[in-house]
């Protein structure tokens, strides 16, 4: 069984990982100012962390003297942590070591509603590919699990997962997932995870604090990085912006455009047949992408209204070209005028795209850590 390494960071070292993680590579001595911590103090604290394997000694850099200056990174040997999603058909998971670099990608077939099989195809690869990169069960940190659907009402534990999940409804899965996995696990709706991963892969922990996130798949979703945290919000919903668009209308969604290239004749069945026609279809998904561009128009204003963010990201499981002109398009529109004097945050599209879900699942026990 694949269980969790021990790593327990003092508020100290969480500190210098968050920095690490932000500025990048940097001397003991530029630390010790950005924390207002003594050089002693920060000597010490990450001569321990080097010896866990949460830092390391970057390559030192010569200083206008000649004396070299040793700068720290983060590490990726103190350990790595998974991340698994589930599609309609599919199963995706990710390896991430602690530094939040890709390890290993894998994808396998999956058609099961219920969350006992997810847990033992899980096992069985996590497994695999813990033999194929050469891992050990030792250096483990724990499983992120994608769920969908918001929290339950009345039981903060259960989430009201999607019908093709229907046997993921109204169950602890945390609690189901840990005690058959025997490991730690952490599950969180998958835009948020999605989130996650755009902050952390995509630049943004060096240049934001606050950044909304649309991922746009199966259905519409959506994540809030505050100040550098995932935040939840008060019942564990923040970034459900599905509701702003009801189901029996036209949504900004994958399973909204797959019905919309069927209903013009395209023989296609999954969100990975749309690359394939979207040349023969072009005007469908031009029109498409005139709609959804002013239906998240809406829900872009509204969140830089209450949350003055730094970044918008535009992310989701639809082909990439198709996402870049999307992002173009939005750019494009009413909320991105300028404002006389107010700033406007930067607009981002993926460059995950499906991805983002396993990859941020298997970021949030590291997120979690440190």
């Amino acid at each position: 069984m694949i269980r969790r390494s021990e790593i327990a960071l003092s508020a100290e070292q969480k500190r210098i990982v968050w920095q690490l993680r932000i500025d990048g590579p940097m001397p003991r001595i530029a630390l010790a100012e950005k924390l207002d911590l003594y050089s002693g103090a920060v000597t010490r604290i990450t001569r321990e962390m080097i010896a866990i394997g949460v830092i390391d000694e970057a390559s030192p850099d010569a200083t206008p003297r000649g004396r070299p200056v040793v700068p720290l990174t983060i590490s990726g040997r103190a350990g790595y942590a998974a991340g698994v999603t589930v599609h309609p058909g599919w199963l995706e998971i990710a390896l991430v070591d602690f530094a939040g670099t890709v390890i290993a990608r894998d994808v396998e077939p999956f058609n099961s509603p219920d969350p006992a099989p997810f847990a033992d195809a899980i096992e069985r690869r996590l497994r695999g590919l813990a033999m194929t990169h050469g891992l050990m069960r030792s250096r483990f940190l724990g499983l992120g699990v994608a769920a969908t659907g918001p929290v339950a009402a009345h039981d903060p534990r259960h989430r009201w997962a999607v019908p093709w999940l229907s046997g993921w409804r109204d169950v602890d899965l945390e609690a189901l997932f840990t005690d058959r996995l025997g490991m730690k696990v952490w599950v969180e709706n998958d835009a948020s995870l999605a989130a996650l991963a755009e902050y952390y892969h995509g630049g943004l922990i060096r240049t934001c604090r606050t950044a909304l996130v649309f991922f746009l798949a199966h259905g519409v979703g959506g994540g809030v990085i505050l100040d550098r945290n995932l935040f939840r919000g008060a019942y564990g919903n923040a970034g459900e912006v599905g509701m702003l668009f009801p189901g029996d209308r036209p949504r900004p969604s994958g399973i909204d455009l797959l019905a919309c290239l069927q209903h013009a004749g395209a023989d296609i069945h999954s969100l990975l047949d749309i690359a394939r026609v979207m040349d023969a279809y072009q005007a469908v998904v031009d029109a498409w992408i005139e709609r959804v561009a002013e239906q998240l128009e809406t829900a872009m204003v509204s969140g830089m209204a209450w949350l003055d963010p730094d970044a918008i990201v535009l992310s989701g499981a639809l082909p990439m070209p198709l996402m870049e002109t999307l992002g173009a398009r939005v750019a494009q529109g009413r909320w991105a005028i300028d404002h006389p004097i107010m700033l406007k945050p930067k607009l981002h599209v993926t460059q995950l795209g499906s991805w983002a879900v396993a990859v941020g699942a298997a970021l949030l026990p590291i997120h979690e850590t440190a």
